[in-house]
């Protein structure tokens, strides 16, 4: 068996404009499409016991090392616009924070949370999580790709059972308001912490398996995959360059990869994508490595070789 290597990757509307990537497209084989997001790709690739994907346990098991078999739930950094008829979620996580500014701002919300039993602390200094009571019951919050742009209010938890988070979120807004870390962001120009965005609740799963023996990512929650199912992870970025040219595509370090590799290029820009990625993609293609495409509509594309010889396909 020759060499799979699957990428994720943002919606196909997105990169239409990469010369040579249509075509390939057009002459590729179209596999049963899977569920639209990011979060139900990765899920294609890993498994756990039971339930939805625990991501604040094992991100804090992957920077911390102390989930233990606490409940957790991420709290990160956002920045939410005000509007007249209320507030859309502009950025959750990734929002450049220094640890020295995380720091500063958990500590200013500790006593908020705290006064309901849970404590908030800081793993990396994007991402942050809550450690709950296993008495309190926690709603179903949406992952922040599908909060992201909407009217913060909508996806709240509704009723009486949401009525304690609505009031923490409120409350963590009120406190960051006038931090003195977001007086410094504005006037830098930067966008200001002022709100968490709590979602992917859960305790540390016993197990997590994957089929795939190499993956390529900067996001912090495959890595924390990656480590609680023991496979090797390493940052994207090093794949593309001079040293990767599509010129040569057996000299580059993608060769020495195990058979399946997962290359995460969901939030990648198309101009990244035309310059940098899809050479590097096409290269492997060239050499024989089967391509599985995942898009974040939902669609699922295999690529080989072969298919070059479709010409009569098209764009």
């Amino acid at each position: 068996m020759g060499s799979v290597l699957h990428v994720l990757l943002p919606g196909r509307a997105k990169l239409a404009g990469t010369a040579g990537f249509a075509d390939w497209l057009a002459r590729g084989s179209r596999l049963p499409a899977g569920m639209p997001g990011y979060l139900a790709a990765l899920a294609e690739h890993f498994r756990w016991p039971r339930g939805p994907l625990p991501a604040a346990a094992l991100i804090r098991q992957s920077v911390a090392g102390d989930a233990g078999t606490s409940l957790w739930l991420s709290a990160d950094p956002a920045w939410v616009q005000p509007e007249l008829n209320g507030a859309r979620l502009l950025a959750c996580g990734n929002l450049g924070l220094s640890m020295a500014d995380a720091d500063s701002l958990v500590a200013a919300l500790a006593e908020t949370f705290e006064a309901e039993g849970m404590q908030l602390v800081v793993g990396d200094a994007q991402h942050w999580q809550l450690r709950v009571p296993a008495y309190v019951d926690v709603p179903s919050f949406p992952e922040p790709e599908d909060a992201l742009g909407a009217d913060l209010f909508e996806h709240l938890p509704k009723g009486e059972e949401g009525r304690r988070w609505r009031a923490l979120i409120n409350e963590a807004q009120i406190v960051l308001h006038n931090h003195p870390v977001n007086r410094t962001r504005v006037a830098q120009g930067l966008p200001p912490v002022n709100s968490v965005w709590l979602w992917g609740p859960g305790a540390l799963p016993d197990w997590v398996e994957t089929g795939l023996t190499r993956i390529y990512s900067d996001d912090l929650l495959e890595w924390a995959l990656a480590h609680r199912a023991g496979v090797d992870i390493q940052p994207r970025g090093p794949l593309v360059g001079a040293a990767m040219a599509a010129s040569k595509p057996r000299d580059i370090a993608f060769e020495a990869a195990a058979a399946v590799g997962l290359l995460d290029l969901q939030d990648v820009q198309p101009s990244d994508f035309a310059s940098d990625w899809w050479p590097f993609i096409e290269a492997r293609l060239l050499a024989g490595t089967e391509i599985r495409l995942a898009f974040a509509d939902g669609t699922r594309t295999v690529l080989h070789k072969r298919h070059r010889l479709r010409f009569w396909r098209k764009a």
